[in-house]
């Protein structure tokens, strides 16, 4: 999986530096999506991606120049000494601060832990909302969950051996604040934020006997191992169906030896990418393993072998990040269109327009970049979407990336421990339907249950190698379809000693060949964490698909060829290995490919599409590929496996109880998002952070409207709500800040429909946003939205409002290129 790309250096989530850390609490529910629009609310930098492309490298000494000096820290808040701002929340200003429980002084550093956990800094997630954790959307009430929550969280994250329990808090909170307590405990203990993994605590606590439902997984990989895990500490009789001889899926460390030398290769997913909040840091914690930083020195080397030249490797670098700059206004001038234009045909049209790399050793470099760009998808760019390749980078993980000493296969092996799989069982068919499911293997057998847990690859799904009774939806089939899935493959090394530096833990080779650019480009030194002397060769982009044909033998050639070019004009001898293995990840019928990416034509959409489940709780689905935060990384596929065992819990749960939970996804979610937003580029009326759009010319005070509200990022202000006053009010309604940089940078939307009259009446509430949304949420009484949650009552009033424009399309930016002055 993806995680075997390398780390980069990203901004610290969490550092005690930072001076009083904005964190503004607005009064609303959301979708937690800093991209709730996805179809077409465009991110618009690359500046989180560029880093998570492939390994990040640092500039070389001799040529970084003078930074420029840190923008100024943000003023710090003035704060009571309990470190809450008062907080009034009604419009008649009334000095509430003492409903809002003191737990103690650190919310600002327990809200960072929270947000690296996934959770919102000022607002609920729409798990939270479904889940009830509180009885009214917004308030004090709202404010004192989330003190609750994360402080919750950040004990468990003080001792993740730990078992917590309610009891822990006695004494700490309120009396009166038993009810939120209990319901943040039982949401993170339920939904898999505190009290998982592998500590000895947490499995004595799964029952010696399942008293509830039977769920068949398929798939022991990491998504089908956490899943197993958690609905076996819930009761749940489970039994896992494994087609391999071995578990962890895409996940494969292997041992290596020759001459009493050993490793530990990841032939699979390697690389932990990012370790605040990343679930499987936690389970390496308990494991009482130490993590290794992956360094980002990473010197480059020529076709011929020579280091490639400081000056020249800063020159192209800049020159791709320029591009990639160029590419991500240009998609911001195309709006949908973007959505049917490849990455790579945006950056090769700018490199030729604006002359960049134009000698043969310039375009050596750029062609390293964008095979490391191709390495960071496993997918080749000319099927990536301009639109929504980095569709996930707001919630990139902070921290360090890292090795795993001894490798991966050590988490695998402690998920395993004690989960009933039936290793060797092909399956070939899932039937579900009223009466439960019936999964059946290669051979005739057939294994019932109440509900199936499918977390097959996405390659394995869009090759139909597993049949549905009956089929499913076509929005998902169509999601499979769309979404991509790449490849990347690898040739581990065992030599006999330590050729190469020690101080290095990647470094790339350029080729002369653009249609090779990928083969080999990177090498990974394990030699510090595998046990022994590994190097592993990465094969990128079209030549990963070229080398499932190359024999074992001609790629070790090719590759120690590349060694010796660098290391014996050096004086240093390069042995032959004492073992090889190279991967076949596309050929292997159990995975079909490596990961998952943004394909021409998808979107975000598309993941939430593959996690939805089917037949009225009886199947569902889990994988990096269903993660949309969190996509082609082994902390996606990990925590998609905790989300649909809390899945699987509740409707197992309104099962028993003949309540049924009502799911009813818009059957044209990435049409009707994508509409949404075109009409929303030209709103009926706007003011402050509200806009809305009116059905048609119709002007019945009755008709419906849809109103969004915006939070976060740079909002467009109204002069006439600029008044001191209402500053001044806004400054008393906000709630001390804490947000994240992410959180400051990306904008916000959440929704709602209600009547034209209502829209025109809250434009004339006057008193700044802050008592627009109280007029909203408390006088009108609706409730805000993700985009997700207008359902598909919102589909008919979006294509009306659609109609009643007639063919008028949103103005678009021209999307003619010229060089700009000083261009080559």
């Amino acid at each position: 999986m993806s995680d075997q790309k390398p780390p980069f250096s990203s901004l610290p989530i969490s550092d005690p530096l930072l001076p009083n850390p904005p964190f503004s609490l607005f009064l609303t529910s959301s979708d937690h999506n800093p991209n709730p629009n996805p179809s077409y609310d465009l991110l618009l930098s690359f500046h989180g991606k560029r880093k998570r492309t492939g390994v990040h490298r640092k500039a070389p000494l001799s040529v970084i120049h003078q930074p420029k000096a840190p923008p100024p820290p943000l003023p710090p808040a003035t704060l009571e000494p309990d470190g809450v701002k008062n907080l009034p929340v009604k419009p008649n200003f009334s000095d509430l601060s003492e409903d809002i429980i003191v737990i103690n002084k650190e919310a600002t550093n327990e809200a960072l832990t929270a947000l690296t956990a996934g959770f919102p800094a000022d607002s609920l997630t729409e798990e939270e909302i479904e889940f009830g954790v509180v009885s009214s959307v917004g308030g004090i009430e709202q404010v004192n969950y989330i003190l609750i929550r994360n402080h919750i969280l950040s004990r468990w994250r003080e001792n993740v051996s730990n078992w917590l329990t309610k009891e822990d808090f006695v004494g700490i909170l309120p009396s009166h604040c038993e009810p939120l307590l209990n319901s943040a405990y039982n949401f993170l203990v339920s939904h898999g934020y505190a009290n998982f993994g592998v500590a000895p605590a947490i499995k004595a606590k799964v029952p010696a006997e399942p008293t509830k439902a039977n769920v068949v997984i398929v798939g022991a990989g990491l998504a089908g191992l956490a899943a197993a895990r958690q609905l076996m500490m819930f009761g749940f009789k489970v039994v896992v169906l494994e087609g391999r001889k071995r578990c962890g899926g895409r996940v494969y460390t292997k041992r290596m030896e020759g001459l009493n030398k050993f490793a530990a290769a990841d032939l699979g997913g390697s690389v932990l990418t990012g370790t605040h909040g990343n679930p499987l840091g936690i389970i390496a914690k308990q494991l009482g393993s130490s993590l290794h930083k992956v360094r980002d020195k990473c010197p480059l080397y020529r076709p011929d072998g020579k280091p490639v030249d400081p000056e020249l490797d800063i020159k192209v670098e800049s020159a791709f990040n320029r591009l990639l700059d160029k590419a991500s206004r240009l998609r911001q001038c195309m709006g949908e269109v973007a959505m049917d234009v490849s990455l790579g045909s945006a950056l090769e049209t700018f490199r030729q327009v604006y002359g960049d790399a134009v000698t043969e050793e310039e375009m050596s470099l750029f062609n390293w970049h964008l095979a490391n760009l191709e390495y960071a998808n496993a997918g080749l760019l000319s099927k990536l979407s301009l639109a929504f390749w980095d569709q996930d980078d707001p919630y990139d993980m902070g921290g360090d990336h890292c090795f795993l000493p001894g490798g991966n296969g050590r988490l695998v092996q402690a998920l395993s421990e004690s989960v009933p799989i039936v290793y060797e069982k092909t399956v070939h068919t899932i039937r579900y339907g009223a009466d439960g499911v019936q999964v059946i293997v290669a051979g005739g057998q057939v294994y019932e249950g109440e509900m199936a847990l499918c977390t097959v690859p996405l390659g394995v799904l869009k090759n139909g190698s597993i049949k549905f009774a009956p089929e499913l939806p076509q929005r998902k089939l169509d999601g499979i379809k769309r979404l991509g899935f790449g490849l990347l493959n690898k040739v581990a090394m065992l030599f006999p000693h330590v050729f190469w530096s020690t101080d290095i833990d990647t470094f790339g080779h350029l080729s002369e060949d653009p249609s090779h650019r990928g083969e080999f480009f990177l090498f990974y030194s394990y030699a510090s964490v595998a046990g022994g002397p590994l190097l592993i060769a990465l094969v990128a982009g079209e030549a990963a698909h070229s080398f499932e044909s190359m024999s074992p033998t001609d790629a070790v050639t090719k590759v120690l060829r590349i060694l010796r070019g660098i290391y014996e004009p050096q004086g240093i001898d390069v042995p032959d290995p004492l073992q090889s293995v190279c991967t076949r990840w596309g050929t292997d019928s159990f995975s079909l490919g490596s990961y998952s990416n943004v394909a021409v034509g998808a979107s975000g959409d598309d993941y939430d599409i593959l996690a939805e489940t089917v037949g009225d709780g009886r199947l569902f689905f889990a994988g990096e590929a269903t993660m949309r935060r969190y996509p082609a990384t082994m902390h996606g596929a990990f925590l998609s496996g905790l989300r649909e065992a809390a899945n699987v819990a509740q409707h197992a749960n309104a099962r028993s109880s003949n309540i049924k939970i009502e799911v009813s996804p818009s059957k044209n979610t990435q049409s009707c998002a994508a509409l949404l937003e075109d009409l929303f580029r030209e709103p009926d009326i706007e003011f402050g952070s509200f806009s809305v759009i009116f059905s048609g010319s119709n002007s019945d005070p009755k008709s419906t409207a849809i109103l969004r509200v915006a939070f976060g990022g740079s909002k467009r202000r109204n002069n006439s709500d600029g008044t001191k006053a209402d500053q001044q009010h806004s400054n008393k309604v906000l709630f001390q800040q804490l947000h994240s940089h992410y959180n400051q940078q990306q904008q916000l939307h959440v929704y709602t429909l209600l009547s034209r009259q209502q829209a025109l009446e809250l434009r004339e509430v006057r008193g700044g946003d802050d008592m627009r949304l109280y007029h909203l949420c408390e006088k009108i009484g609706v409730k805000l939205v993700g985009r997700r949650g207008l359902g598909p009552a919102a589909d008919s009033v979006i294509a009306s409002i659609k109609a009643g424009r007639g063919n008028r399309r949103p103005v678009r930016v021209a999307l003619r290129v010229k060089k700009e002055k000083g261009s080559k």
